[in-house]
């Protein structure tokens, strides 16, 4: 495929997909409620099978223990049923756990709102009542390993007699010679005596890349049964979620044709044909926030991905008609001959995520919009609609204390979705955990605050799971299906919760990052010196076209806080400044020109894949010299190319300085420029030619006048001339008869 030749970038390889352990995970969290069970050590061999085990490794700092409370059914209890948890120790030291006994404690009322069981899930006690109601015993965990234990309540038992609907605080306990570790969660008697809309968002992204677009080895990678967006998709099918698809993913698809992996056209085929609604993040993801900070009147988009493109990828069979003889007619085709000629996808065909996705849409990073920012969205249009902007309730002034947010809203003029912050981060790390007896935990809190958020909301509510390129699919799917379905919630889509009457809410002040706004400003700035630079090529787009898009990638949200971006940043830049050091005059010497008309020769240098068009403008420093002042040169792709320029030497001689510029069709200086000293001897062709013929013409007078003398020394001699008849030879006749003397 036809690459942006040196401009190319180093890519970062997305984000190692997790491998899904659904099925083992979901048969061992199983025998985890009806028996402890122990997990094995990291060294430990799996036993043989087709399916997957999860791994043995607790996600757990080394040196450290965590003890984890998970109801099950994500704590939901309704009037004779059960009460079932299972308790998790991990073990991340080099010294065992020794056995102990757990206690299960259940407060007899309920948290009074949200921020009650905010306070209470961070491990806030003080205040909170709760009495034992169960026990189980623990047993030792052996270094680096985990052990999961059933704790369980029966529906017939006293403490879960009477309760009226409500989030009561649940909290499990056991003492140590250090102290008493516990872990709190929750217990939701569900009340369902009204319905909530309830929308979740579910970004589709690849993770934090470098390269403009995905290669077909990270296609692969990426789309095969364990890799990452296999995942994501796998995990979105079948379910209400609103998807927010990264268009890099199908553009990178696209723009391979044929060539791509068959994987990622399966994939890609998927993810067209489910009936989701949809909107596209920035390509890339790329944060808006810093776009407009930088000083941008509205978010960048791709300009082209031409360069990407190999019209053979895209080639069509031309078909041979077959007709069928007859005996009285002439045969004729009732096909139209196909001409071949390929049909290359244009941006907005590469770009696509379905011809129903809502447009101008816009997602900052979480916690980065301002009020500018967000007003500054407001106003802009796409397709005659006006846009929206996703931003967290704590972004919100009603939503900074954790209190619930309805999902459409309105800020002044700009339109916003408002997803609730709390219970999206619970999605999110529920998510992103293989294993059952550990998501449970997160899923519990998520439902506990939906509970308040159903009781609290004046209209529709909205989640969002994050960005994050390594979830596991059944987390996911079970995150989306949590919300969905939670007590008191009903699915809505992305249209359903935009036609729901808009609330007035004001937008906080954000915490500002300038490092990214700058980061942007520097990479605008590149990028323009670059688009003079491409004035160069017949198709500027091939230099320009990667640049925007590898931007994009560079401030996509995936980059947020990851200590990997300044050397992202960095490497970007360098192969920047190579690409405009790409194109330039090979330093030239000195020389001497005689002669009144001659050329003088230099020569360009092109890296490039590409040939280039370029002036070389020549001007001499006085007037010994007359030069052509523009020549025209094409540069051919990675060599070095001779241009001649035509001199003319006028009276004098002397040293003549050459001041040397490449300059590109649109007048654009490329390259440094050069001088170049020459040495002029006027007129010395004329003077050498004078000189010669001097010489020669004294050789050849020389010769005539000693060929005389040699002539009358003969004669005087009485020697015969050269070539002349001696007297007596044989057959020459008879000889003259001498003249006698007088």
């Amino acid at each position: 495929m036809t690459t942006p030749g040196s401009h190319a970038r180093r890519r970062a390889r997305p984000r190692a997909p997790r491998l899904a352990a659904a099925i083992a995970a979901s048969a061992v969290v199983a025998l985890a409620l009806l028996a402890p069970v122990a997990v094995p050590a990291a060294s430990a061999s799996p036993a043989p099978g087709p399916t997957p085990t999860p791994t043995a490794t607790p996600p757990v700092a080394p040196g450290t223990t965590a003890f984890v409370l998970s109801p099950v059914a994500n704590g939901i209890v309704r009037p004779g049923e059960s009460l079932t948890a299972a308790v998790t120790r991990q073990n991340g030291t080099d010294a065992e756990l020794p056995a102990a006994e757990v206690t299960l404690s259940l407060g007899a009322t309920p948290l009074p709102d949200r921020q009650a069981l905010a306070g209470w899930l961070d491990g806030t006690t003080d205040g909170v009542g709760v009495d034992p109601v169960s026990t189980a015993p623990l047993d030792p965990v052996a270094p680096r390993s985990e052990e999961v234990t059933s704790i369980s309540l029966a529906p017939d038992a006293a403490a879960l007699a009477g309760r009226g609907p409500g989030v009561y605080p649940l909290v499990a306990s056991y003492p140590t010679e250090s102290g008493v570790v516990t872990a709190t969660s929750a217990m939701i008697v569900p009340a369902d005596d009204r319905e909530v809309g309830m929308g979740v968002v579910v970004p589709i992204t690849a993770g934090g890349l470098t390269a403009g677009l995905l290669t077909a080895d990270e296609l692969a990678l990426l789309t095969a049964q364990d890799g990452g967006l296999t995942a994501q998709l796998d995990g979105v099918d079948g379910t209400g979620a609103i998807l927010a698809i990264d268009p890099a993913i199908p553009a990178s698809i696209r723009v391979l044709g044929s060539s791509a992996p068959a994987s990622a056209i399966d994939w890609l085929g998927r993810l067209m044909a489910l009936p989701n609604s949809r909107f596209a993040l920035q390509f890339g993801d790329a944060d808006v926030t810093a776009q407009l900070q930088a000083g941008l009147t509205r978010p960048l988009s791709p300009t082209s991905l031409t360069a990407y493109l190999d019209p053979a990828d895209f080639a069509t069979a031309t078909p041979t008609p077959t007709p069928t003889p007859s005996p009285t007619t002439t045969p004729t085709p009732d096909v139209e001959t196909d001409t071949g000629e390929p049909t290359v996808p244009d941006l907005a065909q590469l770009l696509s995520v379905g011809d129903d996705a809502r447009a101008g849409v816009y997602w900052p990073a979480g916690g980065t919009a301002t009020p500018d920012v967000v007003a500054q969205l407001g106003g802009l249009t796409a397709e005659d609609r006006a846009s929206l902007t996703l931003i967290p309730s704590t972004s919100t002034a009603g939503g900074s204390d954790g209190s619930t947010v309805a999902a459409h809203g309105r800020a002044g003029e700009a339109a916003v979705l408002v997803y609730d912050t709390d219970v999206s981060e619970q999605l999110n790390e529920a998510s992103v955990r293989e294993k059952s007896w550990l998501r449970g935990a997160p899923l519990t809190a998520a439902t506990a605050f939906l509970a308040f958020a159903a009781a609290e909301a004046d209209g529709p509510l909205l989640v969002s799971l994050g960005r994050s390129a390594d979830r596991d699919r059944v987390g996911l799917s079970t995150a989306i299906a949590t919300a969905s379905t939670a007590p008191g919630t009903v699915p809505r889509s992305l249209a359903g919760l935009i036609a729901s009457e808009p609330g007035q809410v004001a937008i906080g002040d954000a915490e500002p990052e300038p490092e990214r706004a700058a980061a942007a400003s520097t990479l605008l700035a590149d990028e323009s010196a670059l688009a003079r630079f491409a004035t160069i090529l017949d198709d500027p787009a091939l230099l320009t076209g990667p640049e925007r898009a590898e931007i994009l990638q560079l401030l996509g949200v995936a980059w947020v806080a990851d200590p990997a971006w300044p050397t992202a940043l960095a490497e970007h830049r360098a192969a920047t400044s190579a690409t405009l050091d790409s194109v330039g005059l090979v330093p030239a010497s000195a020389g001497d020109l005689f002669g009144s008309n001659a050329s003088l020769r230099f020569w360009v240098r092109n890296d490039l894949d590409y040939p280039v068009n370029l002036v070389l403008y020549t001007t001499p420093n006085n007037l010994r010299l007359d030069v052509q002042r523009e020549t025209t040169v094409i540069a051919t792709a990675q060599s070095n190319t001779r241009v001649e320029v035509p001199v003319q030497a006028r009276v004098g001689s002397g040293e003549v300085t050459l001041a040397l510029q490449l300059r590109s069709p649109a007048f654009v200086a490329i390259g440094p420029p050069q001088t170049v000293e020459v040495n002029v001897w006027a007129e010395w062709e004329a003077v050498g030619i004078a000189v010669l013929a001097a010489i020669v013409g004294g050789l050849l007078t020389i010769g005539v006048v000693r060929t005389v003398l040699r002539i009358r020394r003969r004669r005087r001699r009485g020697e015969p001339e050269p070539g002349a008849t001696q007297a007596g030879t044989p057959g020459d006749g008879p000889a003259p008869t001498e003249e006698p003397e007088r």
